[in-house]
């Protein structure tokens, strides 16, 4: 089955068909770094990383690029409070963003372009877009001029009235229409600047990702992702300039976007104050249980993100690498993920389905009895975890490094069955049941084997 993949632009799903199959190319927004990311930022990166893992799986070469915007009024705001340079500002928060993200097992971009070291190229597209009739100098702005585009609005499908409202445009008088929106404008003293032929300034937000895109991808390129509050204004922006820029060249294959983490049902925002920052999340929760969570709804749906989501999503990956720790013994072979795993991801990345065949595949080591069905299933849960991001280390190394508060105590586990195992040695079974009721209070199984007793979570 090919992949197929939903596209914003068509709405509808389309089966993946890269212009240079030699070399596909995604891009995906990254962060702005004045801040800690709340958790609800770490979707896209987990999101685009699986898919960035099955187009390598299936390409010879995969060109990734993920940006760090680290020129931004919030920025300035930051640098200003902290009596620091911006770039004080955006490397402290960048390295925070890459071990925040590195924990939930986010392979690094093919390549980060960061926006402030591609100012030249934002300069030349602007000088284009002005050549080519679609933008205008006023004032010491240059403005993208939304009309000369017949086709803007198409990826938002808003019309025109909604556009200007949504996008809380800027009322001034020297634009020549109310959508027009920032491509250049102008830096006081105090404020970070270039120099440029309208003045010295700054880059308006959506010309950054348009020239970063078009120096390290090319004027058109395979997939362009990022949260769903991006298709407005930033991506209908960044299509329109891009597509005028290189005259009517298209710019993207494949449109796609994640739907909201929420609180209680809202979105979680930074101005409402509803958010848990992924610094914060990490203490209480392993990352790859973080991970796991934000896999576990479809990607373009809304995720409401609460104790319990974490909470079971820890509690499956303690069964799942409980599960390994019982076939510890059992060299793997060399296996693909089943049939039904890969159908589940290739159907726009359906993670819920592939996340449910993980553990039928879990289920049936299990009960496996023979070592070549068992080194065959530990193989397909491998590969198949491999593609998820997620079962890739010695169970030994979960349980030993996981927080253990708020589920299930190693330590104590291991006592009470070491207790009871001691009793049964001394006939005494009713002990032994009384340590083995305990262990059921855990929500523990326990199994009996000619090696010693095995644990597992239950399911």
């Amino acid at each position: 089955m090919p992949l197929s993949l939903y596209n914003t632009l068509s709405r509808r799903k389309e089966a993946f068909k890269p212009a240079d199959p030699s070399r596909v190319t995604m891009y995906v927004c990254g962060p702005t770094v004045y801040g800690y990311t709340h958790i609800g930022n770490a979707r896209p990166a987990v999101v685009f990383d699986v898919l960035f893992r099955m187009l390598r799986d299936r390409y010879p070469l995969v060109v990734y690029a993920r940006n760090i915007t680290d020129v931004d009024d919030k920025i300035n705001a930051a640098a200003t409070r902290d009596n620091v340079s911006i770039d004080v500002i955006a490397k402290k928060f960048a390295d925070i963003w890459h071990e925040d993200i590195g924990a939930l097992n986010v392979l690094p971009p093919s390549i980060e372009p960061h926006a402030t070291d591609h100012i030249p190229q934002m300069l030349r597209m602007i000088e284009d877009l002005i050549v080519r009739g679609h933008a205008y100098a006023a004032e010491g702005h240059v403005l993208f001029n939304v009309p000369s585009y017949p086709r803007y609005g198409a990826l938002s499908g808003r019309n025109r009235d909604d556009m200007i409202a949504g996008a809380r445009v800027e009322v001034a008088p020297y634009k020549k229409d109310p959508a027009d929106f920032v491509l250049w404008k102008p830096s006081t003293p105090g404020l970070p600047g270039w120099d440029s032929p309208w003045g010295r300034g700054r880059p308006g937000w959506h010309i950054e990702c348009s020239a970063m895109i078009d120096a390290h991808l090319g004027e058109t390129i395979d997939i362009h992702g990022g949260g769903h509050d991006l298709i407005f204004p930033h991506h209908e922006n960044e299509l329109a300039q891009s597509t005028c820029a290189h005259g009517g060249t298209p710019f993207v294959g494949i449109w796609m976007h994640n739907g909201f983490l929420t609180m209680n049902r809202e979105k979680m925002s930074k101005s409402v104050g509803n958010i848990i920052s992924s610094r914060e999340a990490l203490r209480s929760t392993p990352g790859e249980a973080l991970r796991w969570a934000i896999l576990s709804a479809h990607y373009r749906q809304p995720l409401d993100w609460s104790d319990d989501t974490t909470t079971q999503a820890k509690r499956t990956l303690d069964r799942l690498y409980g599960t390994l720790d019982q076939a510890a013994d059992i060299e793997e072979s060399d296996e693909e993920p089943p049939e039904a795993f890969t159908v589940a991801l290739e159907d726009d990345l359906n993670t819920p389905a592939a996340m449910a065949e993980i553990s039928a595949i879990a289920r049936a080591l299990n009960t496996a009895t023979e070592t070549a069905e068992k080194a065959r299933l530990k193989g397909q849960l491998l590969a198949a975890g491999a593609l998820l991001g997620v079962l890739q280390q010695k169970p030994s190394d979960w349980f030993a490094a996981a927080p253990k508060a708020k589920l299930v105590d190693v330590s104590e586990v291991e006592r009470l069955i070491a207790a009871r195992t001691q009793a049964r040695a001394e006939k005494n079974f009713s002990e032994a049941d009384r340590f083995r009721a305990a262990l059921d209070n855990l929500g523990v199984v326990i199994e009996d084997r000619a090696e010693g007793t095995k644990w597992r979570m239950k399911e």
